[in-house]
């Protein structure tokens, strides 16, 4: 399967040098980087190629890297179910970048991208309806960031007094902000299967 993969890689470098930054196999997989304005072009060669003939596909989802000055990888999971082979695209976009979208040439591309753009804040362009998929209307932020803070900037919960559904700033008394790392079990008179060792010490 390696050697396969290996000879996939292979060709599609040479067939498309524009696109390819670089490509390796690992764990069984095919992964190839390309350049995020060869993304379409690609994307079409990949799904077109009698070699390739990558029909299906899977998945979109993003990956934060903060400390980077291209933040987030666009990765892009393809099927030939003709061959029986799987393909990882990755495409590095700076935060303030925008994406082409691919839903011209794999329609499921569509609510794919709106959940990218949900989770992560990347924008694609002439996607035909590009918005929030999985939150809420007025949501603030995006939660799959990792600077996005874990309790969320908003607490939306239904007001009985009110008889509707209402948001507030987040407010956690300090004693929420506060972790003693101290087992549950210390200090109890009976010891687990297990923990002998620390109970000698």
């Amino acid at each position: 399967m390696t050697e396969t993969l290996n000879e996939l890689g292979t060709h599609i470098e040479a067939k498309r040098p524009d696109c390819v930054l670089s490509w390796s196999v690992d764990h069984g997989e095919l992964t190839v980087e390309i350049a995020p304005s060869s993304l379409v072009a690609f994307t079409e060669f990949l799904k077109s190629n009698s070699r390739c003939r990558f029909s299906t596909l899977v998945d979109i989802t993003g990956v934060d890297h903060p400390s980077r000055p291209a933040r987030f990888d666009v990765v892009y999971h393809f099927l030939s179910m003709y061959q029986n082979h799987r393909i990882r695209v990755k495409c590095a976009v700076r935060e303030e970048e925008t994406l082409a979208s691919i839903v011209d040439v794999h329609a499921s591309a569509n609510w794919f991208e709106r959940e990218v753009y949900d989770m992560f804040g990347i924008l694609f362009t002439g996607h035909p309806d590009l918005r929030r998929i999985l939150t809420d209307y007025g949501f603030r932020g995006y939660p799959l960031r990792k600077d996005f803070p874990t309790t969320g900037y908003t607490e939306v919960r239904y007001d009985e007094a009110q008889k509707r559904v209402v948001y507030e700033p987040v407010s956690l008394v300090q004693e929420y902000r506060q972790f003693d790392f101290i087992s549950p079990w210390e200090g109890a008179e009976y010891i687990l299967p297990g923990d002998e060792k620390d109970a000698a010490k």
